[in-house]
């Protein structure tokens, strides 16, 4: 089947009018110029690789769309996987905690959250898209080790994030900021917010020995399985290099540009999150993903809690990066199958999986058909197949 007359973004360049062959299940044939009588007729649409979603953080408000109103996981999983499917994600790791102790604890549970991933591995076969899981390690936590660990040996896990959540550090380093919020959040007055926030950091702070501990351990079994290993919330170079010096090769939304230097200095792949890129701004009060692409520290994009930003956000970061569109696709492709280790796939080129997206460029950004290895897994019937 061929994909013609598409604005056909390459790994390093885009065909302002080319064609991509598709022949069971990967590219065979890439062509510079439209081919007659084919089989979706682009009409000078984008055709991207499929995006690959290194974190996203939204299984949990599928399962539990209200507080304490919880759905059939099977229910929450389906609509997750059209969601992404819609979104351009070919491929995605579902960040999922283990931290009892968090606004989420219920969810986030030991059991809560082996049971998610256990689902989700065994429903992979049905759904649209190829779904990974990516396994949050709260640090503060030094009993969920025994259960991570468990699930990286039976091979339940392909990527592992190191967290802390304590507030004063972090994403979370403003204590002030992070104190106003809590209080926002719970409707609650600034002094109880203050004695909650006291309460957390008593909670989690741990001996230095048994934090590294706990770490070595984690390292060594990443390291035993071949499982990627990356840090999270990133704030100082003494972070980064505390974390690249047990494995971590992927720093995960570095909260200040030093650690972001820091961690490109180190050889480490930064991510960022979408919605940020796309708004120009982090939520939280950290670092733009914005300021990190414009100061080249910007590796990937991730949807983080919002996959249908990925599009918009690299249209958005495509008129400031070096490489144009063909930069910017990069983020949430090629850069992120490296990082993974997925070498089949993030690039349009002869041999790759056949993952690709069809999107219309005006406005924010529009997906109109998602191929997971040559398979249409969705498409809102704007580019028909003949």
């Amino acid at each position: 089947m061929w994909l013609s007359d598409f604005q056909v973004v390459l790994p390093d360049r885009v065909i302002p009018k080319g064609a991509v062959r598709v022949r069971d299940g990967v590219i065979a044939e890439i062509s510079e110029t439209p081919v007659a009588a084919a089989g979706i007729e682009g009409r000078g649409m984008l055709l991207l690789p499929g995006m690959i979603d290194i974190h996203g953080d939204m299984i949990e408000r599928e399962v539990e769309p209200r507080p304490n109103v919880r759905m059939p996981m099977e229910l929450g999983l389906r609509d997750l996987d059209r969601k992404l499917a819609s979104s351009g994600v070919t491929t995605a790791y579902a960040a999922l905690s283990f931290s009892p102790g968090s606004t989420y604890g219920h969810l986030r549970s030991f059991e809560h959250t082996s049971a998610m991933i256990r689902a989700l591995r065994k429903a992979r076969a049905g759904l649209l898209v190829d779904h990974r899981i990516h396994a949050r390690f709260e640090v503060t936590f030094p009993k969920a080790l025994d259960v991570v660990s468990g699930l990286v040996a039976e091979g339940s896990v392909d990527l592992i994030s190191l967290c802390d959540h304590t507030p004063g550090q972090g994403q979370y380093r403003d204590l002030e900021l992070y104190t106003a919020n809590l209080a926002r959040a719970k409707k609650i007055e600034m002094d109880e917010a203050a004695v909650t926030v006291a309460e957390r950091i008593t909670e989690r702070t741990r001996p230095a020995a048994e934090m590294s501990q706990v770490l070595g351990a984690i390292a060594r079994t990443c390291r035993a399985h071949g499982v990627a290993l990356a840090s999270h919330d990133d704030d100082t170079p003494a972070k980064v290099a505390l974390m690249r010096d047990i494995g971590a090769a992927i720093s995960e939304f570095p909260v200040t540009i030093e650690a972001a230097r820091a961690a490109h200095a180190a050889g480490m792949l930064t991510v960022m999150g979408a919605p940020n890129a796309l708004r120009g701004l982090s939520y939280s009060g950290n670092l733009s993903a914005r300021q990190a692409h414009e100061a080249g520290l910007l590796d990937i994009l991730a949807a983080d809690y919002h996959p249908s930003a990925m599009l918009p956000a690299v249209l958005a970061l495509a008129g400031a990066d070096p490489q144009g569109l063909a930069g910017a696709a990069r983020l949430v492709s090629l850069n992120p199958a490296r990082a993974l280790g997925l070498k089949d796939r993030g690039r349009i080129a002869p041999g790759s999986r056949a993952d690709l997206v069809a999107a219309d460029p005006q406005g924010v950004g529009h997906v109109r058909m998602t191929l997971r290895e040559g398979r249409i897994v969705y498409s809102d019937g704007s580019l028909a197949a003949t």
